[in-house]
């Protein structure tokens, strides 16, 4: 496993981290055994960098990292939470100091500690990002000794260029894939210039990068995948990265063709995430231990192309990139 600096954090993580989305809920059902053997295995991979929230299991998801940290308590372990995705609809007002402190409260119960690493707030809309007051309470939460750090996580270029303007925004987490390239088009130079760090999200296009999805794959009752595809609960782009289903199949197509010997699909895309050097971490999650230990390889293998990366950018601009790159 290979590290990168986490912004000005001073903290050094896994270039392939863990998301826990996965272990907590909206990706059916997974055990607590299965969920704990997932994360032990990312230890065991070299990874020390988790990233949840407190939405995911309404809990659930925190709640088992407490029990990692504990079993594994010779390790130094990040822990990202989120915070924001509790209000019933998302409004500029719900981020008020009395929502965020009463949020910020119930994780730091739900991880067992008395302060917690990195915050990001969850999503919340555009608007939020034009109120200096609510990134006012964030560096009041940091005064109290609540939490260490605070960043973001965003839907929109947009967000990102307008989150790293606020000086104690250490991280973004934002939407990055061989599907969503646009963030590599501005937003990147601008976070390495002030040293914010980036967390890549839903690296693998909600699975759909892995290769293994066909037209005939069926998905829980209780996975997004099978219930948020048009944006029905939360926004369209979490799922699948936004892009039609038939659409991303024909494109993994022609991606599997330039996929290097010795190399897995999924290996392959989280390799192509870690080609830029602006690029803190990938976060993929993992339901099982061979995914996990699977994708955690990728830190070690070989660069990718000239022509790789080239071929990756050829079918994005042919196949995806009208039907998501001004959306987000």
């Amino acid at each position: 496993m290979n590290y990168r600096a986490l912004g000005r954090t001073g903290w050094t993580v896994s270039e392939i981290s863990f998301g826990a989305w996965a272990i907590g809920g909206a990706w059916g059902d997974v055990s607590d055994a299965d969920a704990m053997a997932a994360l032990h295995q990312a230890v065991d991979s070299g990874i020390n960098f988790l990233d949840t929230a407190d939405v995911y299991g309404s809990g659930r998801s925190e709640r088992l990292i407490v029990q990692l940290k504990k079993e594994r308590s010779g390790e130094q372990i990040v822990v990202a939470t989120k915070a924001g995705r509790k209000l019933p609809k998302q409004t500029v007002d719900g981020y008020s100091e009395a929502n965020l402190t009463a949020w910020i409260e119930e994780s730091l119960k739900n991880l067992d500690t008395d302060c917690l690493d990195l915050v990001q707030l969850h999503c919340p809309p555009t608007g939020a990002y034009y109120h200096p007051e609510i990134f006012g309470v964030m560096d009041g939460l940091v005064k109290a000794g609540k939490i260490k750090f605070y960043g973001v996580s965003v839907e929109r270029v947009e967000e990102a260029l307008k989150a790293i303007e606020y000086p104690n925004v250490q991280t973004v987490q934002i939407i990055f894939n061989c599907f969503r390239q646009r963030p590599a088009e501005l937003f990147f130079a601008q976070a390495k210039q002030r040293k914010v760090g980036i967390l890549a999200r839903v690296p693998l296009a909600s699975g759909m990068l892995t290769g293994k999805m066909t037209k005939d794959s069926q998905f829980p009752a209780d996975d997004h995948r099978n219930f948020n595809r048009h944006g029905e609960m939360f926004d369209q782009g979490e799922t699948f990265s936004g892009v039609d289903y038939d659409v991303a199949l024909e494109a993994v197509e022609e991606l599997r063709g330039m996929v290097p010997a010795g190399m897995t699909m999924p290996q392959f895309a989280l390799k192509w995430i870690l080609m830029f050097d602006a690029v803190t971490c990938a976060i993929p999650g993992g339901k099982r231990t061979e995914q996990v230990a699977d994708n955690a390889q990728a830190s070690e293998l070989p660069q990718l192309s000239d022509e790789v990366m080239g071929g990756v950018k050829r079918v994005y601009e042919e196949k995806v990139k009208e039907l998501v790159h001004q959306r987000w």
